[in-house]
């Protein structure tokens, strides 16, 4: 095979940050996020999110974290809102929802939550007989490799507030959509837009494994450590999570520069299947992308290349994902263009 598409994690850790837990790896530490390495990576995150109230916690993955995160905020009668695409509803094996906790999905056109349909989620609810609508569950960017621009996820934010909803932000892939300049963010913006909770995807994004949560709203942070533990997300050895973000925000904000690297790239392969004639339905804002290619191309593209196939379209057309990484080669889009030239 010549390139694996599937992913932003098929490749292993970034070289700067596994140089640095290298350095430090027999270096006596307390267990369970004690540890000198996790208080200084969230320092740094802190610094960097111009959030310097917030507690930040270390957790394995992403799905844990989406548990975690909110079941911590919701009563057992209580639902969350979300696209109908975002990833606790289609991709997490009903994680939450076997907890207890109903997720009240939308669909959307492009896996962005607005207002209005916010509201159509929230009109579910009745009375005592059917679960409460609580909290909304948001991801920048989207797993439809779109992304919210600063003035539509405000609105979101703001609207949800004034409903008296909690807002969680699933940020998987958050580096790539603050990467888009495009959108208008800093990241100093994202610790300052009314969020109560958020986490900072860091294994789509050269790491070797966890995310880091962010809590900004006082009331969910107590006892925010027990939710961890009783759902299997506090890790003894933790201190290797903690030891990622500090290489990640250091003086040259590698978190930053690769999520640059991983949307330039997707942004090139789709300036140039888009020159190829290729169809979209979407017009991408981060590192996926998803074409849609006659199915007698696609059998000739699978031969060399790794891909998922996200949507039959008709009998003769399929939606395909094909994601770029911190660590795509250019040569590699090159080849990938022109051999779909030639399947096509």
């Amino acid at each position: 095979m010549k390139y694996m598409f599937f992913d932003d994690y098929s490749e292993g850790v970034h070289p700067e940050i596994l140089k640095y837990i290298s350095e430090h790896n027999l270096d006596q530490q307390v267990g369970y996020c004690d540890d000198d390495y996790c208080k200084q990576g969230a320092d740094c995150i802190k610094k960097a999110f111009d959030v310097p109230e917030a507690d930040v916690h270390y957790i394995p993955n992403g799905t844990i974290a989406n548990v975690i995160g909110l079941v911590s905020m919701l009563k057992p009668f209580e639902a969350v809102v979300a696209p109908a695409s975002g990833h606790i509803n289609v991709h997490e094996a009903g994680a939450l929802e076997a907890t207890g906790h109903k997720i009240l999905w939308v669909d959307t056109p492009d896996g962005k939550l607005t207002p209005a349909l916010i509201d159509k989620a929230t009109d579910y609810r009745q009375d005592e007989h059917t679960v409460l609508p609580r909290a909304v569950y948001l991801t920048q960017a989207t797993e439809l490799g779109t992304a919210y621009t600063k003035e539509e996820l405000s609105g979101v934010i703001k609207h949800a507030k004034d409903k008296g909803l909690y807002i969680y932000l699933d940020g998987a892939r958050l580096a790539m959509a603050i990467a888009n300049d495009s959108l208008g963010f800093t990241t100093q913006d994202m610790g300052n837009l009314g969020l109560d909770m958020f986490y900072i995807g860091g294994l789509k994004n050269g790491g070797l494994y966890g995310e880091a949560m962010v809590i900004l709203n006082d009331e969910l942070k107590k006892n925010f450590r027990s939710h961890m533990k009783q759902r299997g997300g506090l890790m003894a050895k933790g201190r290797f999570m903690g030891q990622q973000y500090v290489g990640f925000f250091g003086e040259d904000n590698l978190w930053l520069s690769l999520a640059e690297h991983a949307n330039s790239q997707a942004t090139k392969l789709y300036r140039g299947l888009k020159e190829l004639g290729v169809e979209f339905d979407l017009v991408p804002g981060t590192n996926q992308i998803f074409p849609i290619f006659h199915n007698d191309a696609l059998e000739k593209l699978r031969v060399d290349y790794g891909f998922h196939e996200w949507e039959k379209i008709d009998e003769s057309k399929t939606k395909v994902r094909l994601v770029c990484s911190w660590s795509t080669p250019t040569d590699k889009v090159d080849e990938f263009l022109v051999d779909a030239k030639a399947a096509l």
